[in-house]
């Protein structure tokens, strides 16, 4: 089969794609054929060496994907050849095929495409955990997102929207905010041309923002925190920025403010229990119409380096996609 194989940490530019051997099936595993990939910050990362999860050599990135069942393992009871599926698979997502776990599978509804499918399993469970889990956030409470028209970003101002938050987004540019509106943004702010701070709490009188969703890190997050509300919470998401933050306590006990983490990579480990719950409830809000994943770009296997540094120079917006 096709696919980009890494050989030693290397960068985007560098990935090209061979054949290799189609990947061996366990008892417990279904092989899918993949129709989509989806491109992820964390994927250039780990090309260099720098992600929480360093496989071993030789690997090939891609942690989800949406296709089609061709094979199953001994042990799989919940599906059958043929049916359509998403999947977080955590490595071999860019090849024509992958060998992902039953337990990390789950049946795509017809009414979600494969591309889509293939934009779910990262980024929607990281902003629904994160906004119904660890925040949590109110109905009528201020949601700030920042880069809120990447793939992550447009994802907590859909579930923001639909949980009833009013929404502030920034984002770099006016075509960005404009993606950022479409996905129910009420405030848009261009980082670029203005300083969202003093924006911010003249959008909340002053009180400053009750949740604010953080993937940039840098000095984003020390901002951050001179617009927000008292009880506020901090969502520590990610550092797109390459800068992760040193944050100043005092500002943490003066407000009230929590400073919350979610790794929902680390979910399969610590809370497997929780993955069918998240995914449930994504699924619902999809099937209401509340949430439609932005598939902005497709590239070909072969141009997986090219999807990937212009994701990683945040040139992006929406979900990038990979089509074997």
């Amino acid at each position: 089969m096709r696919a980009v194989v890494v050989d030693d940490f290397t960068t985007p530019e560098a990935l090209r794609v061979r054949e290799t051997d189609a990947p061996s099936l366990a008892e417990n595993e279904v092989r899918i054929e993949v129709r989509a990939a989806g491109c992820n910050f964390s994927d250039v990362l780990m090309l260099k060496g720098e992600y929480q999860v360093q496989p071993s050599f030789p690997f090939i990135p891609g942690g989800e994907v949406g296709g089609i069942i061709r094979e199953i393992g001994s042990g799989v009871s919940q599906f059958e050849v043929g049916d359509r599926v998403l999947s977080r698979c955590a490595l071999g997502g860019f090849a024509e095929q992958v060998a992902s776990s039953e337990s990390s599978t789950y049946r795509l509804p017809d009414a979600i495409s494969f591309e889509a499918g293939a934009a779910i399993p990262t980024v929607y469970p990281t902003s629904y955990a994160a906004l119904v889990w660890r925040a949590p956030i109110v109905a009528g409470e201020t949601l700030l997102v920042h880069a809120a028209a990447g793939g992550v970003g447009l994802s907590a101002v859909q579930i923001g929207k639909a949980l009833g938050a009013r929404v502030i987004a920034t984002a770099g540019g006016q075509e960005k905010l404009e993606i950022a509106k479409r996905a129910g943004a009420d405030v848009l702010i261009d980082y670029r041309e203005e300083d969202f701070v003093p924006r911010v709490l003249e959008e909340t009188d002053g009180r400053g923002a009750d949740v604010i969703y953080d993937s940039v890190g840098g000095d984003t997050t020390g901002r951050s925190l001179k617009c927000i509300n008292w009880n506020g919470r901090l969502l520590v998401i990610g550092f797109a920025s390459g800068t992760i933050p040193e944050i100043k306590m005092n500002r943490v006990l003066l407000k009230n403010i929590s400073l919350v983490g979610l790794h929902w990579s680390a979910y399969p480990e610590k809370e497997p229990e929780r993955i069918d719950e998240c995914m449930e409830g994504l699924f619902e809000m999809a099937a209401a119409g509340r949430i439609e994943p932005l598939v902005s770009i497709r590239h070909p296997l072969e141009e997986a380096g090219d999807a990937l540094a212009a994701l990683a120079s945040r040139k992006t917006v929406g979900k990038v996609v990979l089509v074997p």
